[in-house]
């Protein structure tokens, strides 16, 4: 049984991320959406959050399931048995970041490989932060992310501005 993870912050999930998980679901007989905890950064939403958000996201994709992580994610791999990363790439830009996140990764587990999958062109210029920013200014975000999350994100963008 092949399981990939595909890693990220995903705050929030967008429709260029929902792409690759059903894309990547497609190929392999598990998908693990890895959310990963970065004490360095805060976050728009919190773990639980965006976990609780992709869930709703893809409940119905059957050998999808999301965990958040903290530390290595080659670490993360080898706890899940997992044999391959998935990763989403939009430019060039994001390539060369990635090539060296994978040159890393197989240094710590020879074994790990990385998938890289081109975002469809309708999201290449799609990102969680674009979609952050654009919610906090009102902004519509429908086609942005998932529509079961729309509300979540335009509360959540609304309660962050109050804050600011």
């Amino acid at each position: 049984m092949k399981t990939a993870v595909y890693p990220g912050s995903f705050d929030p999930i967008t429709n260029g991320h929902l792409d690759i998980i059903k894309r990547s679901a497609k190929i392999f007989d598990h998908v693990i959406v890895a959310v990963l905890v970065n004490p360095d950064k805060k976050g728009f939403f919190n773990i639980e959050e965006r976990v609780f958000l992709i869930e709703k996201v893809i409940n119905r994709i059957e050998n999808v399931s999301v965990e958040s992580f903290s530390g290595l994610l080659t670490d993360f791999m080898k706890k899940k048995n997992a044999q391959v990363i998935v990763k989403g790439l939009r430019a060039v830009s994001d390539f060369e970041y990635e090539f060296q996140m994978d040159l890393m990764n197989k240094k710590l587990c020879p074994k790990a490989e990385t998938v890289f999958m081109m975002t469809s062109a309708k999201n290449s210029f799609l990102s969680s932060s674009a979609v952050r920013q654009v919610a906090m200014f009102n902004g519509c975000i429908k086609d942005l992310v998932p529509d079961q999350i729309i509300t979540d994100v335009m509360k959540k963008a609304r309660k962050y501005c109050k804050k600011s």
